[in-house]
């Protein structure tokens, strides 16, 4: 599939059409260049599904954790987002050491930004989205 975000003024349209795509799925990686808008995106769908929370990037924190406030929209069984940055991850064990199948496993909502660094440990049926920008300026999002 494939969502086109013509610009910012349309980006919570493109995350709606994306939040009614997720299904049963749980566990999202985004990949696409620096400044192709991972975090403006994963932003916009966290605050499409009412987080409350001012949305970060996390970078420095690697995971932050949100809170839905609308989890029966997608039927979720928990409450919260996770929001991954493995930007910064010098080595897979640092993963490993954060316990990251008790966040990929969980059955919550997680979106994984740079998840080429983590490759191995992401689990099978993680949905690999592609965020490219276009010449227009406007992004395109694949999954």
């Amino acid at each position: 599939m494939e969502i086109k975000i013509q610009n910012l003024e349309t980006i919570r349209e493109a995350a709606r059409e994306f939040i009614n795509n997720i299904g049963e799925r749980r566990v999202f990686a985004f990949y696409g260049k620096m400044g192709a808008g991972k975090t403006t995106f994963v932003k916009a769908i966290c605050e499409e599904l009412g987080v409350e929370d001012v949305i970060t990037s996390p970078t420095f924190a690697i995971v932050n954790e949100y809170e839905i406030n609308n989890a029966e929209l997608l039927s979720l069984h928990s409450s919260s987002i996770y929001h991954f940055d493995f930007y910064r991850i010098k080595k897979l064990e640092e993963v490993y050491d954060m316990g990251y199948e008790e966040y990929f496993y969980s059955g919550s909502l997680c979106f994984i930004e740079w998840p080429e660094l983590i490759e191995e440990v992401l689990p099978e049926d993680a949905v690999r989205v592609t965020i490219e920008e276009n010449a227009d300026g406007s992004r395109s999002v694949k999954f």
